[in-house]
Parts: structure tokens; C-alpha cells; sequence
């Protein structure tokens, strides 16, 4: 009969390369339409023009230059697409807006209709009579011009893992970003109409994990498995064109550079809502595509947390015990917060000692993200921790202590917060239990999950 250890690893081995099966697309699929950005419902949802707008667009093309970064030689394919007229052309004829006419191809347009000329002089009709002349080209009274302007690879990159006794995982994330400018010019006078840009961030994800590990003296087991995930950049820079597009569409509603139909001012007006929504969250970015919160983290905060805590001192085979803290907050910097915190639970050994623990605190934290809807933190403080619940005398049951903490701080509202975080409290003496042996202090480890709300006072 197999060891457990060692059944537990061949199940793991079975998981793992059955997540890779499920991850890996080993069969190939037919083709199908092309995929849908996510901004081409919104574009299509446009209120009806009065009349389309006839426009011309010769080249939007990729202005940046930059070429497919490799890790080893070098690549000559471009980091972006050099389609971008085509995708532009699509995103003008699926607004409902515009009636885009060729101008990209028009050298071979303009032979094709010298072809046809030319055929038309030399035969006549089935009824004998001249064919004529071609009906005239249609001409266009704005033409669009712009680009793909930039494309800035590892804007932000991240990374993490862990691995214990062989086993363990690993993942990475990068984000990348393209913009796009794109400006109507009227053809009569070569004014610039209206100027739009958009950005749009490209995601990259890596997650693998595996084991190497001796299960006998000459039999070693390894196994691995991971998948990568790589937002494709075609639909990043069609997703940005279609935006753009719409963009310009309700820009130019509003300046009346052209029209809504009659019957469509709900729309109109729903949809220049929805949109000033949009430009005033792109006020509050930052150069990374963070959408920050001017006012976040307002005013006193109020927060309760529970967890859980174990002792480390004197006595062996220390008990992982619940705990519980109240919170005061004030923030008094942009990054910086003052606190009380006041808590309490059980430290306790095996059989040897189960005893409550009160503690209060004056903190210091430090946000690493203030305007951020997640930011890391990091507090340091001290104060008092007592051992039990009888008179209380410094030196015996009452102890000075140091704490220091680490943890992350979610805004599910604009005034609540969700909060994690894993620390120390030190104290400066070794009598916590009781036990007063070998060189360092007792201290007590935690962790916790609660809520803070910010008041708005003061």
C-alpha cells in the first residue's frame, strides 16, 4: 500500500497536469467571426444621426516604431498592428454615424475605374447605345487622421511565489499600454474639428507551480504545470479605436459639429451622461491606469477586526487562539494615520497555561497608495499588554510592548473598507507567561480580517 505522503503527491501530479490539459488548447478550432471588443456595444448602442457624415481616412497607421521586444536576438514584427486604417474604417461603418469611403486603396481604385472607363468607350450597351460615363466619386467633407501614438511595454509588473519542502508556485503579471489620437479636419477649410484620444491597457498573466521531492531514498518525484495569458494586442487596439470613435461621435454631438435625429434626445442625453461619467474617472487617473479616489479614506475611521492569534514564548507547543480589536484612525497626512487600537484574546500552551490577553495601542501606519481603491499599508506602534484579568501591576501581568504590522486595505465604498493584515506584538519583557527563560522576549503573532469606516468628521 502506497505511503500517504506519497498518494497525496501522485494526486497533486494528476491535478496539476489536469489543469494544464484544461488550460493548454491541444485541439484546433474552425474559424469564425471576429471577436468583439468590449467598447463595440457601446459604440453600436449610439443614438441615430440626422444624416451620416461622409468621411475620408488615407492612413491610421502605427506611429510609434516600436518593434516586438524578444528576450534573446532581436525581431523585426512590429509590437503593434500595422492594420489600424482597417480596423478604423470598421469602427466608423459599425457607429451608424459616418459613411466612410475609400481612400487608403484609392490608386487602385482609381485604375480599376480607368479600366472600366476605357471599356465602356470601346463597347456599347445590349441595346446598342453608349454606355456613359461613370457616375462621379463621392467626396468626403471630413477626413480623420491620427495614429496609434504610443505603445509603453511594462508600465507596471509584479510578481510572487512560494515553495516549501519542493513544492510550491510561482505567478507574474505585466501590463502594458497603447494610446490612440484621432482628430476630425474639415476638408473645405483644413480646420481641426475635434480631437480625441483614448488608452487602453494590455494584460499579461504567468501562474506555474510544481514538486521536486525525495518520497524514498532513490526515487525522486517532480511535476509541474502552469499556463501564461497574454491579452491579445490587435483586440487592445480595436477596443481603444472603437472608443475613440464613439468618442468623437458624442464630442461632436455636443459641439454641434453634427447632429442626432429628431426623435432621439433621451438617448442623446443618456448617453452624454454615461459619457462625462467616463471623462471625469479618467480625470482621476494616474500615468499607470489607476483609477484613484481623490477623496479616499476621509475623516476618522471607526474599525473592528477578528482573527487569529498564538503565542511564542517559554513554553513549548504554543495554541493558535481567536481574537478580536476595535480601531480609532485619523488620518493626518495624505500617507499617514494616527490610531488607537484596543484588543483582546487568548495566548495558551498545550495543556500548561489558557489565559485572556487585553492589549492597547498607539499606532503609526503608512499608506503606500493613498488615493488608491487597494493600497498596501504598514503600521508600527506600542503600548500595554496585560497576561490575565486580576489587579493589574506593571512588571507582573502589565507589559510594555512593540508592534509592527503588515497589510492591504480595500475600499468597497467610498466610506467602507475591507482590511487584511499579519503582524507582531513584541513585548519588552519576558514574563508574558509567566516564565521568565532563555534570551528573547515572549511576543505573539497575528492575523486578521475587518472592516474600518470613515466617518468624515473632523
Amino acid at each position: 500500500m502506497l505511503p500517504s505522503r506519497l498518494l497525496f503527491l501522485l494526486v497533486a501530479a494528476v491535478v496539476l497536469s489536469g489543469c494544464a490539459h484544461y488550460t493548454a488548447p491541444f485541439e484546433t478550432k474552425p474559424a469564425h467571426p471576429g471577436l468583439q471588443s468590449t467598447a463595440e456595444p457601446a459604440l453600436a448602442d449610439l443614438p441615430p444621426p440626422s444624416d451620416k457624415v461622409v468621411v475620408a481616412v488615407y492612413r491610421f497607421r502605427d506611429q510609434t516604431g516600436q518593434y516586438k521586444a524578444v528576450e534573446q536576438g532581436s525581431s523585426f514584427s512590429t509590437a503593434v498592428t500595422q492594420g489600424a486604417t482597417s480596423i478604423l474604417v470598421r469602427s466608423l461603418e459599425a457607429s451608424g454615424w459616418f459613411t466612410p469611403i475609400e481612400r487608403e486603396g484609392l490608386s487602385n481604385l482609381l485604375n480599376e475605374r480607368q479600366i472600366i472607363q476605357s471599356i465602356r468607350q470601346q463597347h456599347s450597351g445590349s441595346d446598342g447605345e453608349d454606355l456613359g460615363p461613370l457616375p462621379p466619386l463621392l467626396y468626403a467633407g471630413v477626413m480623420l487622421e491620427g495614429g496609434i501614438i504610443g505603445y509603453d511595454t511594462n508600465v507596471i509588473t509584479s510578481g510572487g511565489g512560494v515553495r516549501y519542502f519542493g513544492i510550491g508556485g510561482s505567478g507574474q503579471t505585466r501590463q502594458d499600454q497603447v494610446t490612440i489620437y484621432l482628430r476630425a479636419v474639415s476638408t473645405q477649410s483644413g480646420r481641426v474639428l475635434k480631437t480625441v484620444h483614448t488608452t487602453k491597457t494590455i494584460l499579461s498573466q504567468k501562474v506555474d507551480g510544481g514538486a521536486f521531492l525525495y518520497v524514498d531514498q532513490d526515487r525522486i518525484l517532480e511535476t509541474e504545470a502552469g499556463y501564461s495569458f497574454n491579452e491579445p494586442p490587435v483586440l487592445a487596439v480595436t477596443e481603444a479605436i472603437d472608443d475613440a470613435v464613439r468618442s468623437l461621435v458624442l464630442e461632436g454631438v455636443r459641439d454641434n459639429l453634427w447632429s442626432a435625429a429628431p426623435d432621439a434626445g433621451a438617448q442623446v442625453t443618456a448617453a452624454l451622461a454615461q459619457y462625462d461619467v467616463e471623462k471625469d474617472q479618467s480625470t482621476r487617473r494616474d500615468y499607470f491606469d489607476r483609477l484613484l479616489v481623490s477623496d479616499a479614506r476621509p475623516g476618522l475611521g471607526l474599525g473592528v477586526r477578528g482573527g487569529a492569534q498564538r503565542y511564542q514564548g517559554d513554553y513549548l507547543n504554543p495554541q493558535v487562539r481567536p481574537s478580536v480589536e476595535l480601531t480609532l484612525r485619523y488620518p493626518f497626512a495624505e500617507r499617514w494615520a494616527a490610531g488607537l487600537t484596543l484588543g483582546a484574546g487568548q495566548i495558551a500552551a498545550d495543556e500548561v497555561f489558557d489565559e485572556l490577553s487585553g492589549t492597547a495601542a498607539l499606532d503609526l501606519t503608512y499608506f503606500l497608495l493613498p488615493h488608491d481603491e487597494v493600497t498596501p499599508y504598514l503600521q508600527v506602534g506600542g503600548g500595554l499588554r496585560t497576561s490575565d484579568t486580576g489587579l493589574l501591576r506593571f512588571g507582573e501581568n502589565l507589559f510594555p510592548e512593540f508592534k509592527a504590522r503588515i497589510g492591504v486595505e480595500v475600499l468597497a465604498s467610498s466610506r467602507l473598507a475591507v482590511d487584511l493584515s499579519a503582524g507582531t506584538s513584541y513585548t519588552l519583557q519576558d514574563e508574558l507567561d509567566g516564565v521568565v527563560l532563555g534570551r528573547y522576549d515572549d511576543s505573539v503573532w497575528s492575523a486578521r480580517i475587518g472592516f474600518t469606516y470613515y466617518t468624515n468628521w473632523f
